[in-house]
């Protein structure tokens, strides 16, 4: 009595509504697990595999699908809904559901033999980092530089061909011009990229002798880079095409360019602020004034009013960094920090006691209002 043939959508592990899509994902999945070649121990694997196949070969097909949702298994029997019993290959499923799904150039394609090295771009030359400083001025308001840099650059020699001049490129005779070597490994082919040609498919029947034929040398370079104003710590900066030329030929890699700004002497930056200390001294602070504060672009005139403390911060509008996206720049903050005088002459030291006994409680309220919340502490 023959066994009695299990539901495809419960092969599947589907639902009735699956859509083709998850199909075709359902059967990647399960026939890569139970394909006999990786189950040699499973006397049921080729069974379960050619299971597999005959459920994705019915429910990809439409009208085979319709048929089924209608009949079950017997729109397959002899004589039944109009479709004879036999199924494709399982093996020939496989073979064709990986082909079309998508991994152009990816694992299936290698395990059978895909591709073809003549319809692929000649290899990329690397991307390369430097890193670079530059002051505070140059990151607020942007600058020109140039740098060297040694890379493989394309050689003169051969102009990137890797090849003598009047020499020709001829067919790799390892692969055959594919650019790959292909060895069997039970059911799966191993494609392997031609170790004599490196995949280009072809050879030079004479190599430069500048390059040895990789159509690249080393080189001092010189590279022209534009800093935006704005730009900030550790931003990234791409140059096209700067980085190492391709071999014999192909594109050359991009650079990128890591920014580092230099610690300044007076400023400190917070995004697009700008912070600084200038010390005053106790004069100005207590009878107030104008102080001339440093900025970026020069000297700004700030005006210091009377009973200024130490610690107090002064914003300057628009005196900071340019924003990198183009919008308003952002402030400076002017701490003042109130300098009390190190050393007194003796009619400075007269002078200052005169005055420290002219002064009362109501001339240092800060002072005040501190001892008053503090005073249980005195007793």
């Amino acid at each position: 009595m023959a066994a009695k043939k299990r539901d495809y959508y419960e092969v599947l592990g589907l639902g009735r509504n699956a859509s083709e899509e998850e199909i075709k994902r359902a059967y990647r999945k399960l026939a890569v697990k139970f394909h006999p070649d990786k189950n040699p121990d499973d006397p049921h694997a080729e069974e379960k595999f050619k299971e597999l196949g005959e459920a994705y070969d019915v429910l990809m097909d439409p009208d085979k699908r319709a048929a089924y949702d209608r009949f079950g298994h017997a729109a397959f029997a002899q004589g039944g809904a109009g479709f004879g019993g036999g199924f494709h290959d399982p093996f020939d499923i496989f073979r064709e559901v990986f082909g079309q799904a998508g991994f152009g150039g990816g694992i299936f394609e290698t395990f059978f033999g895909g591709g073809n090295a003549h319809t692929q771009d000649r290899q990329r030359g690397s991307d390369l980092r430097y890193d670079m400083r530059i002051d505070l001025e140059e990151a607020a308001f942007g600058a020109e530089k140039e740098i060297e840099i040694e890379k493989l650059d394309t050689c003169n020699k051969c102009h990137g061909s890797g090849a003598e001049p009047g020499s020709r490129t001829v067919s790799c005779p390892a692969c055959g011009g594919r650019g790959q070597v292909i060895s069997s490994r039970g059911f799966f082919h191993i494609s392997q990229t031609c170790p004599r040609c490196r995949g280009a498919g072809e050879i030079i029947e004479k190599p430069c002798r500048e390059c040895r034929g990789e159509g690249r040398v080393e080189k001092l370079s010189r590279v022209k880079l534009k800093i935006p104003a704005g730009i900030k710590e550790g931003s990234r900066l791409r140059s096209s095409h700067n980085g190492e030329a391709g071999i014999r030929g192909g594109p050359p890699g991009d650079l990128y360019v890591v920014i580092h700004i230099k610690e300044h002497k007076i400023f400190q930056r917070d995004g697009d602020n700008l912070y600084c200390e200038v010390p005053i001294p106790f004069s100005l602070a207590a009878l107030g004034g104008e102080l001339d504060v440093p900025t970026l672009e020069g000297k700004a005139h700030l005006k210091v009013p009377p009973g200024t403390q130490s610690g107090q911060i002064f914003k300057l509008r628009s005196k900071g960094i340019a924003n990198i996206n183009g919008r308003d720049r952002g402030d400076l903050l002017t701490r003042l920090i109130v300098e009390v005088p190190s050393r007194l002459n003796v009619e400075q030291r007269r002078k200052l006691e005169e005055f420290a006994a002219l002064c009362d409680e109501e001339n240092t309220p800060l002072r005040k209002s501190f001892f008053e919340r503090a005073k249980e502490f005195f007793k």
